[in-house]
């Protein structure tokens, strides 16, 4: 399989593109930055996790699918090819897809299922709790 055609490395590029350090995306998918190099270096990845993957880098999995530096660049010369201030000001204005926000978000959901889980092992000890009064 050619380089063109492999997901991993499409991730990487799109990855560099967005300022993401791979440490960035581990924490956010919860693995290891190995995981994520490793993962970068495949020819293909699982449909959920190019889906997680796509999530955290503000993408769609059909857009790491089909990435081509050479169409980015070519959109990029056409588009930002005169010198006036909204070209300027578009080039240097920062992305609009912040990691942290994304880390943030997972933390709060993993805060909620922890305090379900809670709650549920809290109603196994009160319902263990009645039985063994009962038997006594």
């Amino acid at each position: 399989m050619s380089k063109e055609n492999k997901i991993g490395p499409k991730i990487s590029r799109i990855r560099e593109m967005r300022g993401m350090k791979q440490e960035v995306l581990a924490t956010a998918l919860g693995v290891s930055q190995q995981t994520i190099s490793n993962m970068e270096h495949s020819a293909e990845i699982e449909a959920d996790l190019l889906a997680q993957v796509a999530d955290i880098l503000g993408v769609t999995p059909e857009a790491i699918k089909n990435f081509n530096e050479e169409a980015v660049l070519s959109i990029i010369n056409n588009t930002f090819t005169s010198n006036d201030a909204s070209t300027s000001i578009a080039i240097h204005t920062a992305p609009t897809f912040n990691p942290l926000d994304k880390l943030i978000e997972a933390h709060e959901e993993n805060k909620k299922l922890y305090e379900r889980l809670l709650d549920a092992e809290k109603s196994k000890v009160e319902l263990l709790e009645k039985l063994i009064n009962k038997e006594k």
